[in-house]
């Protein structure tokens, strides 16, 4: 290990050994990068969000508990992660106002959202405001987490690991309890708009 960091010191020009009482010199900072500049390809954030707009995704709501009460916001994001063990997923963004409070609380209940509640959506969807005002929910089994009154499908997770990427979180949950209903159709999310299956 020595040895190697005496040739980067000499590759780089700089000084192997120093005068008695002379303080050392920063190492030049590596250049570190994953794709150079001439390799990126410039994509405009509007035209991001438009093109990936086309790829229809459900429609959840993300819930937790901590000491000031129930949290809560919309999510678009959700997938399902691994099967042993069993795992989920979702994203939110490092400025979310609510992610403190789901890290905080340690767990989390992803609500999937039916085709009748796209107004329950749009109240999670909003900052600042008591996402909770008339809305009725009561407790996960496993973690205690607001679980919504009427939802068709519910997932109970504690986390288990969190990533960062770019200006968003991906947040990684283990299942510890979880249900469904054998009816109604999903809420679905395509363009910028609310939508509903047909088969």
């Amino acid at each position: 290990m020595a040895a190697t960091a005496v040739r980067y010191l000499r590759s780089v020009g700089a000084a192997t050994t120093a005068a008695p009482g002379t303080p050392p010199e920063a190492l030049p900072r590596p250049d570190l990068r994953a794709v150079r500049d001439d390799e990126r390809l410039p994509v405009a954030p509007g035209e991001f969000r438009r093109v990936l707009g086309h790829f229809a995704s459900g429609v959840t709501v993300v819930t937790a508990r901590d000491a000031d009460g129930p949290a809560g916001f919309a999510c678009q994001s959700f997938a399902s992660l691994s099967l042993d063990p069993p795992l989920v997923s979702f994203m939110v963004a490092r400025t979310s106002t609510t992610w403190p409070r789901i890290a905080r609380a340690g767990a989390f209940c992803v609500n999937i959202l039916g085709a009748g509640q796209g107004a329950l959506c749009r109240g999670f969807a909003v900052s600042g405001a008591d996402k909770f005002a008339g809305v009725a929910y009561g407790d996960a089994p496993a973690t205690g987490s607001p679980l919504l009154d009427s939802v068709p499908a519910w997932v109970d997770c504690r986390i288990h690991a969190v990533h960062t990427s770019g200006d968003h979180l991906i947040v990684v949950g283990r299942v510890e309890a979880l249900g469904a209903t054998e009816e109604g159709e999903p809420l679905l999310f395509h363009r910028g708009a609310f939508g509903r299956f047909s088969r």
